[in-house]
């Protein structure tokens, strides 16, 4: 199985998913989405795996945008400032979960 970890090394949420997956035995393809930014359809993707909605993947305490923002105001957010993402993100195939807390990310695998 496929595993990637939208990743940021100065998260200790980030660090300790990455840990976790690694003591697992999972090697993850490790992506720093601030260098890296994702495109609106790698976005809607992880959404779709995430099976929850947009406000779900944005760290609201660091944007101005108004909590009714729609989807694709959101996505829109994310693309254009990767920071706002919510860390880390483990996406599969076919699933996504945030680790917070890490464990999180283990019903996907």
């Amino acid at each position: 199985m496929a595993v990637t970890i939208w990743h940021n090394p100065r998260c200790s949420k980030s660090r300790e998913t990455l840990k976790l997956l690694e003591a697992r035995g999972i090697t993850p393809q490790v992506r720093d989405y601030q260098k890296a930014p994702p495109t609106m359809a790698e976005l809607q993707d992880a959404l779709m795996k995430l099976g929850q909605p947009a406000a779900a993947m944005i760290r609201w305490k660091d944007t101005d945008l108004p909590k009714d923002a729609d989807e694709n105001e959101i996505l829109s957010a994310l693309s254009a400032n990767p920071k706002l993402i919510e860390r880390p993100l483990v996406l599969t195939d076919t699933a996504a979960r945030i680790g917070r807390p890490p464990e999180t990310v283990l019903e996907i695998l």
